[in-house]
């Protein structure tokens, strides 16, 4: 049996368990974000009960503030496209990250 070059291999083939965790992340995002409590998260909470929770600062920049986006009035969709948005961004996040990697060996290997 002979291997074959990770460019010869089929698409499906090289990027299936990738589709397959995008596609189980978008599914938990579509159907479980829009059941998340509504209650303060873990420090929120530790904030409040502790008594300090007015000396937080505001954040520099906020991006999809309470997992929303400006504009749509529709609480769920707007959480559940706030969520996909963010798995896209993890998602290519990732990916360039591995190709960054994958790049620098290859030409560390070629190099040597």
């Amino acid at each position: 049996m002979t291997a074959t070059a990770p460019s010869e291999r089929s698409f499906l083939r090289r990027w299936g368990w990738a589709i397959a965790g995008l596609i189980i992340a978008a599914l938990v995002v579509i159907f479980l974000a829009p059941a998340a409590s509504s209650d303060p998260d873990g420090l929120d909470r530790v904030a409040e009960d502790k008594g300090f929770v007015e000396n937080a600062k505001d954040p520099p920049y906020e991006w999809l503030t309470d997992y929303s986006i400006p504009g749509i009035d529709n609480e769920t969709v707007s959480v559940v496209l706030a969520g996909l948005i963010g798995v896209g961004l993890v998602f290519a996040v990732t990916v360039g990250l591995g190709a960054a990697v994958r790049t620098a060996k290859k030409n560390r290997g070629s190099s040597a």
